[in-house]
């Protein structure tokens, strides 16, 4: 058995976009798959994984669910960040043809991402567990009327027909993945652009998340991301998710660290990592 530190993990089968994520990002690791998201994370806490490759948003479907109450209780720190270029593709066994498509598979966030495309050519969704799985199943079904949305790399391991490449609403179409490890990897402050991701509960006073965000505006930090949440369990008060511009040890940012934390419930700030921005962030605007 190969060495953990050389696996990343994945969730979904192979052809997910997240095992494309893993091919980009770390292509001299093995990618392993996994059938939850709670599987890979579970597979890097227990060390049968060094990494984990994470998405959490998709620039037209917005938020990956479940990924946001999953990550402060891991227990694993963020390493990195990828842009994943998502270029769905219709796919149907050898041989079909396209007007005689009746129904397509896809995990909910693929059949949102061509939701226009798919009315267009008059198919009914089917939501599936993911879109490489969808494939999968498509080809294991041999019916000409059954189509999947997926990747190429999803046609070529299911030998499945492509029959419309760039299927997706925005071509644009782009998935954040977070790169995540058991330990923490905090680069040295340096002039490389850097973000800081953390959770945070608040305490119940009037205007409290106005001010907790004050030492971010005094110390000229930038926020490109701030959610809302509710934790499962948890109804009484949210939870936020927030990425901003700067390093965790930084003077300023650690002015506005304080002025965060006094208006927080007691150990209720997580810093789940700082890691070096990637360079396509700025392109995703």
């Amino acid at each position: 058995m190969s060495d953990a530190s050389h696996k990343i993990a994945f969730q979904g089968v192979p052809g997910a976009y997240s095992h494309m994520a893993c091919q980009t990002v770390k292509p001299g690791m093995d990618a392993v798959a996994c059938a939850s998201f709670e599987d890979m994370l579970s597979a890097v806490q227990d060390g049968r994984a060094g990494l984990a490759m994470v998405p959490v948003e998709n620039s037209t479907a917005g938020r990956v669910a479940d990924i946001h109450h999953l990550l402060p209780e891991s227990g694993l720190h963020i390493i990195g960040e990828h842009f994943q270029r998502v270029n769905h593709h219709l796919l149907a066994p050898r041989g079909s043809q396209l007007d005689k498509l009746k129904t397509v598979h896809s995990h909910a966030q693929g059949l949102a991402q061509c939701r226009q495309h798919i009315r267009k050519l008059g198919l009914t969704p089917i939501m599936h567990a993911d879109t490489a799985g969808a494939a999968k199943d498509v080809a294991a079904m041999g019916d000409p009327t059954v189509a999947a949305v997926a990747s190429r790399l999803a046609a070529e391991i299911y030998d499945l027909d492509i029959m419309i490449d760039s299927l997706e609403d925005d071509k644009k179409n782009t998935t954040r993945f977070l790169i995540m490890a058991a330990d923490p990897i905090i680069p040295k402050i340096s002039d490389v652009p850097m973000i800081t991701t953390l959770v945070f509960k608040l305490r119940s006073v009037p205007a409290a998340l106005y001010k907790a965000l004050g030492g971010f505006a005094t110390n000229s930090i930038n926020l490109t991301k701030l959610e809302s949440y509710m934790r499962p369990g948890v109804s009484e008060r949210v939870q936020f998710y927030m990425d901003v511009e700067g390093h965790i040890d930084a003077p300023a940012m650690v002015h506005a660290m304080e002025e965060l934390r006094f208006y927080c419930m007691k150990d209720e700030v997580k810093v789940l990592g700082t890691y070096a921005a990637s360079p396509d962030r700025h392109q995703q605007s």
